[in-house]
């Protein structure tokens, strides 16, 4: 298992099927950082508490709302126009990147949060994907794919 989150999210995004799954997760209204948070959280054995889910919407909500989502939107409403103008395809690459950095930085916010919480207790982990996941996603195969994929052995991540 990856210790930190950011390695753990590219580490389960690569594996087949997980990057179609959560597209389909973030269609229904899911946060991909949210739900990658919660299969890190899962594979730590941190226990699923009220608290601390809402703690981590706190962090995420504002983060996708006012940074993530205006830089998602403005690569969308590009790719049309981009296809046959190379300069607006360049800097839709670049607001693509800036997508990115700022996931990476979510995710980072999402670690910190959750550092503070003791892994392996003694307390039932519970189900952090049900916990986090929109209630349109709850019974959805994108979730199942994802559940599944993440609780697959990580050895070939590992190098073990």
């Amino acid at each position: 298992m990856h210790t930190d989150l950011w390695n753990h999210a590219l580490a389960l995004y690569a594996r087949p099927g997980v990057e179609a799954a959560c597209l389909d997760l973030q269609a229904l209204g899911g946060d991909v950082c949210l739900l990658l948070c919660a299969t890190w959280l899962q594979a730590r054995g941190i226990a699923v508490l009220d608290e601390r889910a809402q703690a981590l919407r706190e962090v995420a909500g504002p983060w996708q709302r006012d940074v993530v989502a205006p830089l998602r939107s403005l690569r969308q409403q590009w790719r049309t126009a981009a296809q046959g103008d190379a300069q607006l395809a360049l800097l839709r690459e670049q607001v693509k990147g800036l997508e990115l950095q700022a996931e990476k930085a979510l995710l980072a916010r999402l670690q910190v949060q959750a550092l503070q919480w003791p892994a392996d207790s003694r307390e039932p982990t519970g189900d952090w994907l049900a916990r986090l996941a929109p209630d349109q996603a709850r019974h959805h195969d994108a979730l199942v794919k994802l559940r599944v994929a993440a609780a697959a052995p990580q050895d070939a991540e590992d190098g073990a």
